[in-house]
């Protein structure tokens, strides 16, 4: 299980990364950003930083237009 640990450390990116795919939460407790792969190799929904349960999906800051007819 450490092992699993370590590699889960180095899953964690920063502002400027981008995920090469997938979705990104971020915890409210801590603000760190967590890859939903990295969720998949933990029992719980869980920051691995603070151990905190509520984490919320990043939105990307783009805006889509959609025109309605």
């Amino acid at each position: 299980m450490k092992r699993a640990a370590a590699s889960m450390h180095h899953v964690m990116i920063s502002m400027e990364e981008k995920p090469v795919s997938g979705v990104v939460y971020q915890c409210l407790h801590c603000d760190a950003k967590v890859l939903a792969e990295q969720l998949l190799l933990t029992t719980e929904i869980k920051c691995p930083n603070c151990g905190y349960r509520v984490l919320r999906k990043v939105r990307s800051p783009v805006v889509k237009r959609i025109k309605a007819r």
